[in-house]
């Protein structure tokens, strides 16, 4: 179950178009990444993807199902399939860490485990497994708002995988993040997406990561699809008509060796 695209374009209230014609076929189990310049319109693919918003023109099919033809309760189910990593995570500052990692399967849980979960943490064992994951099992009870920023935006991936969705979107998920942790982030969301079969889309700023970790990277430009490759047939060429006359480099090719997280106190 995978997402597809057709003819789909957004014009925002304002006027502006921030997506044109856009096809596109991800099958399930799928991992593609975006790249293009800020404003090429990856956010807004992303959000229509999501279910967040609706196209003003075309058709979207997400995990086989048309969304804007579903019933509001319908659509909830949907939306509860997919999992979203925000560039600036909307976590409460006075959450506590676990409980932004469970509240990846409210949804899912009935009302009175979900709401069990709020008063008294019901899977201590599962979210600190998650955090592991990411470096972060020893801030599994302090406050989000005595993370940084790049702690805070690992949290919020560490929500989506708890969640094990179907299909995970993830906008710019390691933009506050250093290199070597970045490295160890997107390649954790690219096992779990191996691992279980969801699909994986996410908009990737750091043209290398995408490029060593995504077997096929869509490139995207004023709103509009540019190319759609697999990661080997992108070339120096292709990248400087995407951003300019200075693109970033095609790394080296990459093992896909994952990067172990310290733990971060």
């Amino acid at each position: 179950m995978g997402l597809t695209f057709d003819g789909v374009g957004h014009v925002h209230a304002n006027g502006h178009r921030a997506l044109a014609g856009v096809q596109l076929r991800i099958a399930a189990g799928e991992q593609v990444a975006l790249v293009g310049s800020s404003g090429a319109g990856k956010t807004t693919l992303l959000r229509v993807a999501g279910c967040a918003l609706k196209p003003t023109e075309g058709a979207v099919s997400v995990l086989d199902t048309s969304p804007w033809l579903l019933s509001a309760r319908a659509l909830r189910r949907l939306r509860a399939r997919i999992g979203l990593v925000h560039q600036a995570p909307p976590i409460p500052p006075r959450l506590r860490v676990i409980t932004a990692v469970l509240a990846g399967r409210l949804a899912s849980w009935s009302t009175a485990r979900a709401v069990m979960s709020l008063l008294y943490p019901v899977d201590i064992p599962g979210a600190r497994d998650t955090l592991s994951r990411l470096g972060l099992a020893d801030r599994l009870f302090d406050r989000c708002d005595r993370l940084s920023g790049g702690q805070l935006q690992r949290v919020a991936v560490a929500r989506v995988l708890y969640q094990q969705p179907a299909l995970m979107l993830a906008d710019e998920p390691v933009s506050s993040l250093d290199p070597a942790t970045a490295t160890a982030v997107i390649g954790e969301l690219v096992a779990r997406s191996r691992a279980t079969g969801a699909t994986l889309v996410a908009s990737v700023h750091a043209v290398d990561l995408a490029l060593a970790w995504f077997p096929r990277v869509i490139g995207m430009k004023g709103g509009a699809v540019v190319f759609d490759l697999p990661a080997g047939d992108v070339t120096p060429a292709l990248l400087q008509d995407l951003y300019g006359p200075e693109p970033p480099r095609v790394p080296e090719p990459a093992a896909n060796t994952p990067v172990s997280l310290p733990m971060c106190r």
